[in-house]
């Protein structure tokens, strides 16, 4: 009898205990679900003025911005100059870098063995595909890979940032959205060669080394799953060597990435839900990919639902420029708010416009 009574308190004691973890696990879920961040993107100018930027943080603050992801072009200075004063407007600092595609990159333009190379053997040191600016460094090679992760490094050392931000952390795009397919005068129905990299030497011997096959030999690379894992890999790889160090500076990582993981993985070879990472800002622009402003919604889901059982916040990035009113702004917000996304980011600061932050303050209040 005393067994019985024993296991029968014992029990209840479980049950009460499993009651409370569950009763924190919500009240932490409600905390976390009642913050809803706006932000936006911004580029510095060595040559603005503290006042001008001052002037500025202001104008965002009192519009209803919570935060600012600043690209200083990995100048961490620069960076050290602008966090106070936005700070001291009450906005929170990210520092946002050009990640693998480093244009205009001085130490790297030293080392032309750098560069991704394509399937048809052309670099990124000296022919860029799509436009001037994509100069692709290869993720798998010793060498340039540190000199990523030296200038993250450099950017999670100051004091008073969020965040070090990574954007452009992938390939480049094998497929474009297709909204922006008429501007290069383009169809893109297969993987084309031009487009397709890493074929660079280290690479090549890299993936041999697992794989015992030379992927320029493949039939259709498209399909050679393992050659595709291998890139996704060296991203993956190049992100959790990021996250190891900025955690060590006590500062999270972040980064921008395509509308939702498949179509990252399909169109960039990026697969963001199996990264360690702190937050995600999907780049769901609608307009690039000739879609309605409900799209918003729809990829804000599917990046959600991919990191359900991570602790990965989502804040959905929109792309300003094909909004037509602040309705449709208005719209936006509460289509990333009612799919799960922990905040909303705008492309780009500039775009901000009097009756944009008005929309944004009014609407702040409500949620």
């Amino acid at each position: 009898m005393k067994v019985k009574q024993l296991l029968f308190f014992m029990s209840i004691l479980i049950l009460a205990s499993c009651n409370q973890k569950q009763e924190k696990k919500l009240i932490n879920a409600s905390t976390k679900e009642d913050t809803f961040t706006f932000g936006t993107w911004i580029t510095s100018s060595k040559n603005k003025t503290n006042a001008s930027y001052i002037a500025e943080f202001k104008r965002y603050k009192e519009g209803g911005i919570d935060e600012l992801l600043i690209n200083t072009g990995t100048d961490p200075k620069e960076l050290e100059r602008l966090a106070p004063l936005a700070a001291k407007e009450g906005l929170k600092v990210h520092a946002w870098i050009m990640a693998v595609n480093r244009p205009g990159d001085t130490i790297a333009l030293k080392h032309p063995e750098w560069y991704m190379v394509s399937r048809d053997g052309k670099s990124c040191f000296d022919t860029r595909p799509y436009v001037g600016y994509y100069q692709w460094l290869c993720p798998t090679r010793t060498e340039s890979r540190n000199h990523i992760l030296g200038l993250v490094e450099g950017l999670s050392k100051v004091d008073g940032i969020e965040s070090v931000h990574l954007d452009y952390i992938r390939f480049p795009d094998i497929f474009l959205p297709i909204g922006l397919l008429p501007k290069y005068d383009l169809k893109q129905e297969t993987e084309m060669a031009e487009f397709d990299f890493c074929y660079c030497e280290v690479c090549i011997s890299e993936f041999e080394k697992i794989h015992h096959k030379n992927p320029l030999e493949s039939e259709n690379t498209a399909i050679d799953m393992e050659w595709k894992n291998f890139r996704l890999n060296a991203i993956r790889n190049l992100v959790n060597d990021a996250y190891e160090i900025v955690h060590k500076n006590n500062k999270n990582l972040t980064a921008a990435v395509f509308p939702y993981p498949e179509m990252a993985d399909h169109m960039v070879r990026q697969r963001w839900d199996k990264w360690n990472i702190d937050a995600v800002y999907p780049m769901i622009y609608h307009g690039f990919y000739n879609e309605e402003i409900d799209w918003i919604g729809y990829a804000t889901k599917q990046g959600v639902t991919d990191l359900e059982d991570k602790d990965v916040a989502i804040n959905t990035g929109v792309y300003l420029p094909p909004f037509s009113s602040s309705e449709e702004l208005k719209q936006a917000i509460h289509l990333a708010k009612e799919n799960g996304a922990k905040g909303i980011t705008f492309f780009d600061g500039p775009q901000l416009t009097d009756d944009y932050l008005k929309t944004i303050k009014e609407i702040k209040k409500t949620l």
